[in-house]
């Protein structure tokens, strides 16, 4: 417990005291903004802070990582609740603290039992591909609040839909306040990014909305903000059984905030740092909790934030530990000074903060992740990653939150199965002015192909959903060269089950019957250890250790 501090030296002080100054500046605003995306009271994300922060540096392995209220789960936890309850704001309060002790105790018992690998499920263009969807999803739901008028319902398409159509009821005064509490985030993040640019959004629409005396001409304000503590304990309001009803969103939650927070804890992870994925469950898991048990929802490991905290100079979590004691000042003594914030402003924050994330350039990057040969091999599936990325997105756009992240999931795992199934199988040739060098001669037409031999290269994996294809292959490549003789060059192969082994051994006895030898060239690793395991004797007669003296004793 309190890794960050082993170690702790008096110069890092100064650094890790600005920089919880720093991340208190952003995290008040932020936290009151994520609090509405959530569908609760703006302070809901507040109460949520302090216990997270402080649980986190106690159990996390990042020194740097600070966690809070998200976009993308504060979205999720207001779809999954919606589903869950028809009460009223307090009953959807109540469920939106479940909601943060459901995840809590999953990712706890998920860390207890060494599961960190699960974040390896979500591929980083699945995870691109659902935040650009959950982000746009946001931004248009956050759009009628700059423009002064109620938001539609539905998904993206709809609610876009239902925004257009209501153009006409814009608010001028809200119309203004927005766009320039947006462009005050803009601007100062561009030519000024050391000031707290949320912070000021903030005092400006405070000031504006005193001044001007906007709240009795239309422009809607947050409202009265409850000040003190939150209070402590497990929602009274619910039964067991609503426990259980949560349990299935808080595991997509979960995964989603697990999978966000890690990608920010190894981002900023210095080199005497160890980021361990069990041990940032079992913080994920902690600050959840502290956040349920003070009634404030889901938090998880902030991209943003963290790049705050590290930028302003902390070495430890005592900058989290700073935040969090500052974040108990202001709800004690300072939530008045915010019941005049103009919704317009918290929209414009929440859509800066998530134009960002709207990373279009990364989905033309993946789309060209590919090439002509690539293409003929694989088809459609030559671009798995853009294919499952936009998969995640439009699941989010059309679906919504949860649906679109297993759709993108499902996509890319489909895919992996999809490629792993039709190996490409390279038929090599004598590289020109070497004795001992073959490669492919679809690539290197100038190669030369040994009389009567073809030699072929399995790229990838041998196992039971490839098997029978990888047969039919090798049997077309000796019907078309009329070879009497087939080299399998296995270095290639990095696994193989005891499928891909029977496949062999009766691949080997089918070509004998017709006069045509099957010999193995590079058999390594745990492929050698299963022909050996399985007793596989026709292949284990024929096996040489490179492919030139397989040749050498076949011609």
């Amino acid at each position: 417990m309190f890794s960050s501090f082993r170690g702790y030296q008096r110069a890092w002080l100064s650094g890790d005291l600005v920089a919880g100054l720093t991340v208190w500046a952003v995290l008040v605003p932020e936290a009151l903004a994520y609090g509405a995306i959530a569908g609760v009271s703006p302070v809901v994300g507040l109460y949520a802070a302090p216990g997270a922060l402080v649980l986190y540096a106690v159990f996390g392995s990042s020194k740097n990582l600070v966690v809070g209220p998200m976009a993308a789960t504060a979205a999720l936890s207001a779809a999954a609740v919606a589903n869950l309850t028809t009460g009223g704001p307090g009953n959807f309060a109540a469920f939106t603290a479940m909601m943060a002790l459901g995840v809590g105790g999953i990712a706890l018992l998920a860390g207890l039992l060494r599961l960190g690998f699960l974040a390896n499920f979500i591929a980083a263009p699945v995870l691109k591909g659902f935040v650009i969807g959950l982000a746009l999803t946001i931004i248009v739901g956050q759009l009628p609040k700059i423009f002064g008028f109620e938001k539609g319902t539905g998904d993206f398409f709809e609610q876009a839909w239902d925004f257009l159509r209501h153009l006409g009821d814009t608010q001028w005064r809200t119309l203004l306040v927005g766009l320039t509490s947006f462009a005050i985030v803009m601007l100062l993040r561009r030519f000024a990014p050391a000031v707290p640019a949320s912070l000021v959004a903030v005092a400006f629409g405070i000031a504006v909305v005193q001044i001007f005396d906007l709240s009795h001409h239309g422009v809607a304000i947050v409202g009265p903000i409850p000040s003190g503590l939150p209070s402590f304990g497990l929602p009274h309001e619910l039964s067991l059984s609503d426990y259980f009803a949560t349990s299935a969103s808080a595991v997509g939650i979960m995964l989603v905030g697990f999978a966000e927070g890690l990608a920010a804890a190894k981002s900023f992870a210095g080199h005497d740092q160890l980021i361990d994925p069990n041990r940032e469950l079992i913080g994920l898991g902690a600050a959840n909790l502290g956040a349920g048990l003070s009634s404030g929802m889901v938090v998880n490991g902030s991209l943003s934030k963290t790049a705050v905290n590290h930028s302003a100079g902390a070495r430890s979590q005592l900058s989290a530990v700073l935040a969090a004691a500052l974040a108990v000042v202001t709800l004690l003594f300072l939530t008045g000074l915010f019941e005049k914030l103009p919704e317009a402003t918290l929209g414009a924050i929440v859509i800066a903060a998530l134009l960002e994330l709207v990373d279009v350039a990364s989905l033309v990057s993946l789309y060209h992740l590919s090439t002509r040969r690539l293409s003929k091999i694989y088809g459609v599936a030559a671009r798995p990653d853009f294919i499952a990325a936009m998969a995640a997105m439009l699941g989010v756009l059309i679906f919504d939150t949860l649906p679109g992240l297993f759709i993108g999931i499902a996509a890319s795992l489909l895919l992996l199965l999809y490629r792993a199934s039709e190996p490409h199988i390279a038929q090599l040739g004598q590289v020109p002015g070497t004795s001992d060098q073959y490669s492919d001669v679809a690539r290197h037409p100038t190669n030369t192909q040994v009389p009567d031999v073809v030699i072929v290269r399995v790229e990838g994996g041998l196992f039971f959903a490839n098997a029978d294809d990888t047969a039919r292959v090798i049997h077309a490549r000796v019907t078309d060269t009329h070879a009497r003789t087939v080299i399998l060059d296995a270095e290639t192969i990095p696994y193989v089950d005891i499928s891909g082994v029977r496949m062999l051994d009766r691949l080997s006895s089918d070509l004998e019957a017709t006069g045509v030898r099957l010999v193995l060239a590079h058999d390594i690793g745990q492929v050698r250890d299963l022909f050996d395991a399985a007793d596989a004797h026709a292949l284990i007669d024929n096996v040489y250790p490179t492919v030139q003296e397989a040749v050498n004793h076949v011609t």
